[in-house]
């Protein structure tokens, strides 16, 4: 396959779990680890669904097309637990789950990660994608500490 990411690339994924953090990229937004994939919410939110989460492999693959079986099937196994998690812990009134490959199908992070996004009736989630902003440590902060309670697995790599 064709790769996009750029010479140099610092994955933002890669760098969590090997400790080196930044604004947007913290150990408090780790709501799950398993042995090939972890969860944390998100730093870039939508107006009407605060609180979305990634669910990630731990290895570097950069899309769906060089994702090894076991790494995928993990990946979509915590997506699930995460899906539910999200459902329970924030009263929404359902999920969504979207995964984006290449430039032309969306990505703009060169590690494969699912998103799993809180919906609400009459949310407009797909209309307002212009209208996402990253929010603070200390925003999403409640949210990490609802799912993950709400999972009870490890959080820490």
């Amino acid at each position: 396959m064709t790769s996009h990411e750029p010479a140099g690339y610092d994955c933002p994924f890669c760098a969590l779990q090997a400790g080196r953090y930044n604004e947007r990229n913290r150990p408090d937004d780790v709501v799950a680890v398993t042995e090939l994939a972890f969860a944390r919410v998100s730093p870039r939110w939508w107006p009407a669904n605060p609180g979305a989460l990634l669910v990630v492999p731990r290895r570097h693959v950069e899309n769906l097309y060089d994702l090894p079986e076991a790494d995928g099937h993990a990946v979509w196994d915590l997506t699930k637990l995460v899906a539910g998690a999200v459902r329970a812990a924030y009263g929404c009134d359902g999920t969504s789950i979207r995964q984006h490959n290449e430039p032309a199908g969306g990505q703009d992070v060169w590690h494969l990660h699912v998103h799993v996004f809180p919906r609400y009736a009459d949310d407009r989630l797909y209309e307002r994608h212009r209208e996402s902003v990253y929010a603070a440590p200390e925003e999403r902060l409640p949210f990490a500490q609802l799912v993950s309670a709400e999972l009870s697995l490890p959080t820490t790599f």
